[in-house]
């Protein structure tokens, strides 16, 4: 942890105005660096936006995390039965080869997320300092101000806490050497828990974030990350709160799933009312080769597109919107496309397949399937950087909490955990709205069983990071997850051992010798 937080706290406290902001909207993303303020000094309104900012920008870096090809979505779904790792071999990214068939060492490891979670530990940590040095700023502002903060620095640290389990997870500002105590993964599950409990308890933030502060954490984004580390550390006693939680977001009526499933995914279907909380991705923020800790866009849609994607009657691709090429990455399985009913229209706008004698045609690769990630593929158009190389920075928003995720929590909550309805909401509705929107008429409406619950959360969630944790905590992972698969070069076994990943060889060097040194994970 040394280096990290030498390099990372630097990072924060040097580039701790990393983004200069105004009040509204997109703006408040995509203003440039103007100016460092001192950390833990009397804080006025802009200061306190600055550092706020600063955490709020590492939504955008996660893709090319420090160099490294490492989005949030990708990481996991590479550990499910949903998709291959693809490339150009299997040395190709041979760290996220070695994460797919559970091999990752020390030394071959997605150390990009590590860093980038710890920065963003390290800015909120920053931001509520300021916070709490605030000086003539309005007691309502500060107040929000300190949710945002918290709620981002929960779900830098869930993620974080996810991977690793057991993380030197802290307040404040740290003193030289920059270390700090280990914390076991129960430990961090608590200390979680009680931050986000009193974002929610206080309630410092509005349900719904429209308008001028669009793009900005909100209560229901607070509530859906209290239901996702509750419900992945299987903490029963919790439920009748994370039930009640889904409950308040579903009858406040701010949220409601959009009629067409495809067009979510589309630039026009940005922030819309099945929005909870997304990453906003801005194509012109300078993120280039070599230039990681820069920029505001996402490398995801050109790293998973076909390689060498064209027409097959060597037309142009130049429509905005159109399917364009990539590096031919995260090919889809061929189950995970065969696993939906006929009708179902997630498939087709969760997964693009490119047949042989289509429209297009492409160059096929490592573990090629033919198909490939529809919902951020690379689109023409979807990446007109002035600045920076146009591979890392691509303006599809990452899209975090959905209101389906709570629909379907509520409904598993209810139907699979033993809960009560909650304000009269019926659970079987709630899975009767996601299957009407997925067909487009009432006519395919099933049983809210456990079988069809966890087919459900696999058929909407496709390419967002979701199955593979899911295996896990519903405990089927040793059994989905165990494959010897020679045509894909793929041989793998799923055990508790694997549920978290060994910590970074680097961090566990640095550390030796000081007073709080890391405690490798099993591998």
């Amino acid at each position: 942890m040394k280096s990290i937080y030498n390099k990372l706290m630097a990072l924060a406290i040097l580039t701790g105005g990393v983004v200069m902001t105004t009040s509204c909207g997109d703006d408040f993303l995509t203003a440039q660096p103007t100016e460092s303020d001192a950390v833990g000094g009397t804080a006025n309104q802009s200061t306190i936006l600055n550092d706020l900012a600063s955490a709020y920008q590492i939504l955008t870096m996660d893709s090319y995390a420090n160099s490294q090809y490492n989005s949030v979505l990708l990481m996991p779904d590479l550990q499910s039965d949903d998709i291959w790792k693809g490339g150009g071999n299997a040395g190709d990214q041979e760290q996220l080869y070695k994460l797919e068939c559970f091999q990752a060492t020390p030394a071959q490891n997605i150390t990009g997320q590590w860093s980038i979670y710890f920065t963003g530990l390290a800015r909120c940590n920053n931001a509520l300092l300021a916070i709490a040095n605030a000086t003539g700023v309005d007691e309502a502002l500060v107040k929000r101000f300190k949710g945002e903060a918290m709620t981002l620095k929960v779900y830098y640290e869930s993620i974080l806490w996810r991977d690793w389990g057991n993380i030197p997870v802290y307040d404040g500002l740290l003193a030289a050497p920059y270390v700090t105590p280990q914390l076991k993964a129960d430990d961090v599950y608590a200390k979680m828990k009680k931050e986000i409990d009193e974002v929610i308890d206080g309630n410092y933030l509005p349900m719904v974030t429209r308008g001028e502060l669009l793009a900005r954490v909100n209560m229901a984004t607070a509530k859906m990350l209290r239901a996702r580390i509750v419900m992945y550390q299987k903490d029963q006693s919790n439920y009748a709160q994370i039930t009640k939680d889904m409950a308040d977001i579903i009858s406040s009526g701010d949220y409601s799933l959009v009629k067409n499933f495809a067009s979510i995914w589309l630039d026009d279907g940005e922030f819309g009312s099945e929005s909870i909380f997304e990453s906003n991705q801005y194509p012109n923020g300078g993120r280039d080769w070599g230039a990681a800790w820069t920029g505001l866009g996402t490398n995801l849609p050109e790293f998973i597109a076909p390689s060498n994607l064209h027409h097959t009657d060597n037309t142009p691709i130049n429509t905005f919107g159109e399917m364009s090429g990539g590096w031919g990455f995260a090919p889809v399985r061929e189950s995970t496309y065969k696993m939906y009913e006929n009708g179902d229209t997630r498939r087709d706008a969760s997964i693009n397949y490119i047949p042989n004698g289509g429209k297009y045609s492409y160059s096929p690769r490592f573990q090629d399937t033919g198909y490939f990630l529809a919902k951020y593929c690379a689109r023409y158009g979807y990446n007109p950087a002035n600045t920076g190389a146009t591979s890392l920075n691509y303006a599809n928003n990452v899209r975090i909490f959905r209101y389906a995720e709570t629909l379907l929590n509520y409904v598993e909550l209810v139907k699979m955990d033993g809960q009560s309805e909650v304000n009269g909401i019926s659970a079987q509705n709630c899975l009767d709205q996601i299957r009407d929107r997925a067909f487009g008429d009432a006519n395919h409406r099933i049983t809210a069983t456990e079988a069809n619950i966890k087919q459900e959360r696999r058929n909407e969630f496709v390419g967002e990071g979701m199955r593979y944790y899911d295996l896990v905590r519903w405990g089927d992972a040793a059994t989905k997850l165990t494959e010897n698969n020679d045509v894909f070069q793929v041989h793998r076994a799923w055990t508790e051992s694997k549920k978290y990943l060994p910590i970074p060889e680097g961090e566990i060097n640095k550390t030796e010798g000081t007073q709080y040194p890391l405690v490798q994970n099993p591998y």
